[in-house]
């Protein structure tokens, strides 16, 4: 018996069409810092969870509904949203920003969404709740018996495409990080040879 195929998609970058944290960041004045960690951070020299709290710390005093208005309307990858439109019941979004930022945003795409979780008080984020580990989503799925494919590009998507059955690495937005080129099994550099791919494999 065949195995269904389940896409799960990296956000920042690999949907969307620039990483969020920098966008909220030069939205609301506070670029420089936000910029050098999310940098050092997609160049691995900071791991992700140290870095995603160190810019919760810093991005946690704005207002999250404001946010959430910002980064529902922020540029995404068309024709990957419309194959996810196509094929909702298939895919779904691994995300490690924070669920109150990006749930309008993940409305558009009408897919299952995995995401950090955090505790909001007064309409600011209070504190990280759960950090996700993309890895647990896939395995999650393998467990329900489909076959996985995960499209990434950063490092906090490596350990994800290593377990998955499949894994892509996506190019869009910007070069994958040497280890997801390590652990790929295909590379996209174009948005039509990614929906190309994914149709082929759906």
């Amino acid at each position: 018996m065949t195995k269904e195929t389940h896409f799960i998609f990296d956000l920042d970058g690999t949907i969307t069409q620039e990483e969020t944290l920098p966008l909220i960041a030069e939205h609301f004045g506070v670029t420089e810092e936000i910029k050098a960690l999310t940098q050092q951070t997609v160049l691995g020299k900071i791991p992700f969870a140290e870095s995603l709290a160190w810019r919760v710390r810093i991005l946690g005093a704005l207002p999250v509904d404001e946010v959430a208005y910002l980064l529902a309307r922020v540029l995404l990858h068309e024709g990957v949203v419309q194959f996810v439109h196509t094929h909702r019941e298939q895919c779904s979004i691994a995300t490690g920003n924070l669920r109150p930022w990006i749930e309008k945003l993940a409305a558009r795409l009408g897919c299952a969404l995995d995401a950090s979780e955090a505790v909001i008080e007064n309409n600011r984020v209070a504190s990280l709740r759960h950090i996700l580990c993309k890895e647990t989503v896939v395995k999650r799925y393998q467990e329900l018996g489909h076959r996985v494919v995960f499209i990434g590009d950063g490092n906090n998507d490596i350990e994800a495409m290593r377990v998955a059955d499949l894994s892509i690495a996506s190019a869009l937005t910007h070069d994958p990080v040497p280890g997801v080129l390590a652990v790929a099994d295909h590379l996209v550099w174009d948005e039509a040879a990614l929906c190309r791919q994914l149709r082929q494999l759906s």
